[in-house]
C-alpha cells in the first residue's frame, strides 16, 4: 500500500545518514522510517552533494540546508480567503493555539497556507483598522500570549537576545557537525506549564547523553553556576557549548572560562541550529508534557527520567544507548 508523501524531519534526515552508512537499502530505510521508497530516493538523489569532498555522500546538515533553501526560494502566491481567517480565528479562540502552530496545520493540512509572520501582522491589522471584512476579528489580538504589540524581527528596538560577546554558530570549528568526539554539547531551556519552572537541558551532540537540572529561577547567574556544576563532572573535556539567545545565557563567558571551552549562539528563530537537544527536549516531554507544572517536579523524578533518557536505545546509533556510546567514545580518547 502504498504512503502518502509527507516532508521529512531533521531527525529522518540524520537517521537516513545514519543507515546509509551502515549499509542498508534504500527500501529497508524507507520500511524504518514509515515512509515512501520513492520518498528516500528522492531525498538523496536531490539532496547529496554533487561537489566537493563529500560529492555523491548523503549529510544530512546540508540536505536540511539545501531544503530550507529550496522552501525560501519557492513562490509563495497564497490568496488570503474568507474561510482562511475564520479557520484561523477558530484555532485561535478555541484551540487557544499560536500563529507559529496555525501555520505549521495549516500548511499541513492545506487549510491556509501563510506564514506566522502574516498571521501576526493581519491580527494587529485588524486591531487597528475598521474594514468591514476584519470588524468580526477585531478582537483576535486578545488572544495572543502577551497583551502588547508583537515586535518584528530583526527591529533595532527589540532588546532581546541582546548577548555581550556573543559568537555566531557560522563560526563555530567544522568538527563540531562531525559529531565525532564528545565535548561538544548544546543547551536549552524546557519549560513548566504557564513558565512555572523549568529545566536545563545539556545534550553532547555525538553521543546524545544529556543531563538536566531542575532550576528555581532562569537568572543568568543562577543558569551560570548551575551549568558550570554539571559540566566540570564530566569525564571528557568539553569543547564547544552552543546556546541560544536566551538572556539567562547571558553568563557564557564565565562558562567558558571554568571549562576552557569556546562558546557559540544560534542564529535567531532558527531552532534546527540546536537540533540535537530540542530532539531530547521532545523525548523528555514524553515524561513531562507540556502541561506538567515543573515547580512541583521533584529532583529524583527528574534524575529518574536523565537515567531513562541516557539507557533508551536509539536507532541512528543501531540500538545502543547513549551512556554506551559515550563509554565508546570516551575509551578512545583516554
Amino acid at each position: 500500500m502504498s504512503k502518502n508523501y509527507k516532508q521529512l524531519s531533521l531527525v529522518q534526515r540524520y537517521q537516513i545518514e545514519a543507515l546509509i552508512k551502515a549499509g542498508i537499502k534504500q527500501n529497508k530505510i524507507a520500511e524504518q522510517l514509515g515512509v515512501d521508497a520513492s520518498t528516500i530516493s528522492r531525498e538523496i538523489n536531490r539532496n547529496k552533494a554533487k561537489r566537493g569532498r563529500t560529492a555523491g555522500v548523503y549529510v544530512a546538515s546540508n540536505a536540511q540546508r539545501k531544503t530550507d533553501l529550496r522552501h525560501k526560494n519557492k513562490p509563495k502566491l497564497t490568496k488570503f480567503t474568507d474561510s482562511m481567517k475564520k479557520q484561523i480565528s477558530f484555532w485561535l479562540t478555541k484551540n487557544k493555539w499560536s500563529p507559529e502552530i496555525i501555520s505549521i496545520v495549516g500548511k499541513k493540512t492545506n487549510k491556509c497556507s501563510i506564514s506566522h509572520e502574516w498571521i501576526y501582522q493581519w491580527i494587529w491589522q485588524c486591531k487597528q483598522g475598521n474594514k468591514a471584512d476584519d470588524r468580526q476579528f477585531k478582537k483576535l489580538y486578545t488572544t495572543l500570549k502577551h497583551g502588547k504589540r508583537r515586535r518584528k524581527r530583526g527591529s533595532r528596538n527589540d532588546s532581546r537576545g541582546i548577548i555581550p560577546h556573543r559568537v555566531s554558530i557560522e563560526n563555530r570549528p567544522s568538527i563540531v557537525n562531525r559529531r565525532s568526539r564528545p565535548g561538544d554539547v548544546e543547551v536549552d531551556f524546557m519549560m513548566g506549564k504557564n513558565h512555572n519552572g523549568a529545566l536545563l537541558v545539556i545534550t553532547d551532540r555525538a553521543t546524545l547523553h544529556t543531563s538536566l537540572k531542575k532550576l528555581d529561577n532562569r537568572s543568568s547567574e543562577n543558569v551560570t553556576k548551575n551549568l558550570i556544576r554539571k559540566l566540570v563532572k564530566c569525564k571528557y573535556p568539553i569543547h564547544t557549548i552552543t546556546f541560544d539567545n536566551d538572556k539567562g545565557f547571558a553568563g557564557h563567558k564565565d562558562v567558558a572560562k571554568a571549562l576552557q571551552a569556546e562558546t557559540y549562539f544560534t542564529r535567531p528563530y532558527t531552532s534546527q541550529d540546536k537540533g540535537t537537544v530540542e530532539n531530547r527536549i521532545g523525548q523528555i516531554r514524553r515524561f513531562f508534557p507540556k502541561k506538567t507544572d515543573l515547580s512541583n517536579v521533584t529532583n529524583e523524578e527528574i534524575k529518574t527520567v536523565e537515567t531513562l533518557l541516557n539507557n533508551r536505545p536509539v536507532r541512528k546509533f543501531n540500538y545502543k544507548t547513549p551512556n554506551q556510546v559515550l563509554q565508546q567514545k570516551i575509551a578512545l580518547i583516554t
